[in-house]
Formats: C-alpha cells, sequence, structure tokens
C-alpha cells in the first residue's frame, strides 16, 4: 500500500473523478441489507475526501447518483435519497473545516425537497471556502449533459449570439456543467467493473484510468494514493510521441 510520503508532491493530479461501485456487492458479502453498503460508502467517502485534501487534490468529484439510477427500485432510491441527505448534512462542519467547497454537477430538481434543502444549505455553508473542491455528480449522465450542452449553444446561434463556424471546444466546455473546473487528471473505478458508465465522457478524454476490485466502502487513504502513485508512473502524452515529451526543447510546436 501506498503513503502520502510516497508521492511526488509536484505530480499530484489537481482533479481526481470516482466512479464509486460496490456498495451494494460489497453489503451482499456480508449478508446485509444494500442500504448498508451505501452507508458504509458515505463513510468511505469521507476518508478518502480526506486524504485526497491531505496530498493537495484541488476537485474531487464522485459519481453519486446517475440519470439511470431513478430505474432501481423504488426503496433502494428512496433510501439513497434520505442517505444523501443524512450524509451531506452530517458532513457540513467538516467540509468547513476542511476549507473545502461543495458544488453539484447533474440536475438535483428531482431531489426530494428535504434532499435538496439539505444540499444547498451545505452549498452555502461552504461556499466560502477556498481549499479544496468536492464535487457530487446526482442526477448526472454525460449524454444529458452533452445534450443539454449542445441545446444551449443551438440557442445562442439562434438568437444570432454565435454563428455555426464559431463553435470551438471551447464553446462546448464552457457549456458543460463542470464549465468551472478543470478535467480530470485521473479517473478511478472500484468494484472491480471496467467502464465507464456514461461519466464525464468529454472531460476525460485524456484522462489516465485506474480500475480496481477494491468495493468502495473499503476504499481509503492507502487505495487513493495507491491510485495516485499508479498515475505518477505514467507517462501521459496527449497525442504526441514519448520522445517529445521527454525532450520538448527538441520538438518546438510548429
Amino acid at each position: 500500500m501506498a503513503t502520502l510520503e510516497q508521492l511526488d508532491k509536484n505530480r499530484i493530479p489537481q482533479h481526481v473523478a470516482i466512479i464509486m461501485d460496490g456498495n451494494g456487492r460489497w453489503a451482499k458479502a456480508r449478508g446485509l441489507d444494500r442500504s448498508a453498503g451505501h452507508k458504509a460508502g458515505v463513510e468511505a467517502l469521507h476518508k478518502v475526501l480526506e486524504a485526497a485534501v491531505k496530498a493537495g487534490v484541488k476537485y474531487l468529484t464522485v459519481y453519486t447518483f446517475s440519470t439511470e439510477n431513478w430505474n432501481r427500485p423504488k426503496e433502494e432510491v428512496d433510501a439513497l435519497m434520505n442517505l444523501i441527505a443524512w450524509g451531506i448534512d452530517k458532513e457540513k462542519e467538516e467540509l468547513i473545516r476542511q476549507n473545502v467547497r461543495l458544488a453539484i454537477v447533474g440536475d438535483i430538481s428531482r431531489m426530494p425537497d428535504f434532499a435538496r434543502n439539505k444540499t444547498l444549505e451545505c452549498m452555502k455553508a461552504a461556499s466560502h471556502c477556498t481549499g479544496s473542491t468536492l464535487a457530487i455528480a446526482f442526477n448526472y449522465g454525460s449524454r444529458f449533459e452533452l445534450t443539454n450542452a449542445m441545446q444551449r449553444i443551438a440557442q445562442q446561434v439562434k438568437e444570432g449570439k454565435l454563428q455555426p463556424e464559431e463553435i470551438s471546444e471551447q464553446t462546448v466546455q464552457e457549456n458543460l456543467m463542470t464549465a468551472d473546473m478543470p478535467d480530470p487528471e485521473l479517473l478511478i473505478r472500484t468494484g472491480g467493473e471496467q467502464r465507464i458508465s456514461n461519466y464525464l465522457l468529454w472531460q476525460i478524454a485524456y484522462s489516465e484510468l485506474y480500475f480496481c476490485d477494491t468495493y468502495w466502502p473499503d476504499f481509503g487513504a492507502d487505495e487513493l494514493y495507491d491510485a495516485i502513485l499508479d498515475y505518477q508512473g505514467r507517462e501521459r502524452r496527449f497525442g504526441k510521441t514519448s520522445e517529445q515529451v521527454k525532450t520538448p526543447s527538441q520538438y518546438p510546436l510548429s
């Protein structure tokens, strides 16, 4: 297991995105109800956020509830709504203590009033924090996000504020739900599955992907540092050759 001291402080990913997978299977393996797994997952997020802040990660974006998760059994969805409200309210003072701002990526309009109010209260209470940002992806799906971005851009064209030939990657970026955040350098998925699940598809175009078998409730500081250490051992080329990355002065931009 990696430790904080093993990490190169000059190569800490500024933005880490996580697909927190395995709560249900963790609970099933222990003969527990799925809701117990989700509650254990909240505790795991607490530990991982604390570890991320200590490492110097500026943005931690976690996939909490997807647009497709509404299709789960109603009792599980209801339990998740209660758990989200409880978890956010429980962590409010801790976020402020760690100087962490809370942001939402997605559409919280479908949240039950009690859960939405707790979320908005926490966002307001921690709005002055200037350290790291915890971004909760709730009622989020990348195709939903991109569709909405295209609609907003099309509206700008319709109103004559933008010409079609003026649309660029920057235009798309500015209309995403993550417009105020840098793209993730590292995407982690726990639980053994190796897929993206409609998560940040535009933003992770050049992210390093890290998959591990550990169920999310068992994922903690050591596992996060393992992922970061693995990331630090990779060569990020962004379409260039290895030689260009290693000796950029010999390959000036044309």
